[in-house]
This record gives C-alpha cells, sequence and structure tokens, in this order.
C-alpha cells in the first residue's frame, strides 16, 4: 500500500477521535495544553495499537479466505466509513471534562473511537500489508489531529465536528473502492 493512501486512512480513521477531541475542547472551561496532551496521548495510542491487534488477528485468518480476502478489506472499510457518515448525522458528542480526564472515561472513548481502527487492522493483513509503518502513521495522526481537535473544540466549538467525520467516512470508502478496483483490474 502506498504511503498517500495509508496517510489517507490515518486521516480518515482519526476523524471521530478528532470529533470527540473538539467535543471535550468544547467542555473545558480553559484550555490546557497537558489536558490536550493527555487526551491526545490516549487516542493516538490506542489508534496506534489496535491496527497492530488487528493485524495479527486478520494474519492469522488470511490464508484460509485468501480467495476472496479483497472482498473483506473492502467490506470492512465500507462499513467503517459508512457507520462514519452515519454517526456524523447524530448531535450526541458531549464530553464532560471532568469525565474525560479521568483514566476510565479516557479508556473508554479511547477504545470507542479506535475499534475502526482494529478493522483496518485484520484489512493490511489480508491485503499483505506490512503494519508497523501504518501503526505509527495512523497513531501520529490521530495524536496530532486530537490535541488539535481540544484546541479548535475550546476556541470554536462544534462548526466542523460532524462535516469532518463524515468526510473520515467517505475518505474509508473510497479507499475500499480503490483496493476493490486494484484487485479486478489485475
Amino acid at each position: 500500500m502506498s504511503l498517500p493512501a495509508i496517510i489517507l486512512i490515518a486521516v480518515g480513521l482519526s476523524m471521530d477521535a478528532f470529533a470527540v477531541a473538539v467535543a471535550c475542547g468544547l467542555a473545558a472551561r480553559n484550555f490546557r495544553i497537558g489536558y490536550a496532551f493527555r487526551i491526545a496521548c490516549f487516542f493516538g495510542g490506542f489508534q496506534a495499537l489496535m491496527p497492530l491487534l488487528g493485524w495479527a488477528a486478520g494474519f492469522s485468518l488470511r490464508l484460509i479466505i485468501a480467495s476472496f480476502d479483497h472482498w473483506v478489506a473492502f467490506v470492512l472499510l465500507c462499513a467503517i466509513g459508512g457507520k462514519m457518515i452515519y454517526e456524523s448525522f447524530r448531535k450526541e458528542k458531549q464530553c464532560s471534562s471532568s469525565r474525560v480526564v479521568s483514566l476510565g472515561g479516557l479508556l473508554v472513548l479511547s477504545l470507542a473511537t479506535s475499534v475502526d481502527a482494529l478493522a483496518v487492522g485484520i484489512s493490511f493483513a489480508f491485503l499483505d500489508t506490512t503494519i508497523l509503518t501504518p501503526s505509527l502513521i495512523i497513531g501520529s495522526v490521530t495524536f496530532a489531529l486530537s490535541f488539535a481537535g481540544v484546541w479548535l473544540g475550546h476556541k470554536f466549538g462544534h462548526i466542523f465536528e460532524n462535516k469532518l467525520e463524515m468526510a473520515g467516512g467517505m475518505i474509508l470508502i473510497g479507499i475500499a473502492v480503490k483496493i476493490l478496483y486494484s484487485h479486478m483490474a489485475a
């Protein structure tokens, strides 16, 4: 998989974490670097870890489903993208500052925003893509966008939140179509 495709996937996956970070920034009374850093570390860390776990699971199944693995990757990426687009229409992204800075709150939000990355890791295994570099890129992009999201949320509120999650879903669906098209053309 090419570096631009991996970066687009990273941006697409990070949009839900970004949207939650924006909501967390909105809930914060003052912008504090430590608060933004903590949220970004959790979101970025989970987004980096989950593709590794998904890849390990998918790699063990790869030989069993080798004849239709491109379809599995296509369906997974389309489902993730579709879910993100659907969720972009929901208005329930409230984030209490006191709940999020707790370890439990951050763990729940980090897990919820990174489940999609687990499925992408499975897709990477089916596509026979190495995982370390994509995982680091996904985690780094999510860290940067989450940190920026807390700041932007504090400054500008919900102006772009849902639109960005929709854009992330559309990016993932576009990557899925490209994967399927390139496999069919081969």
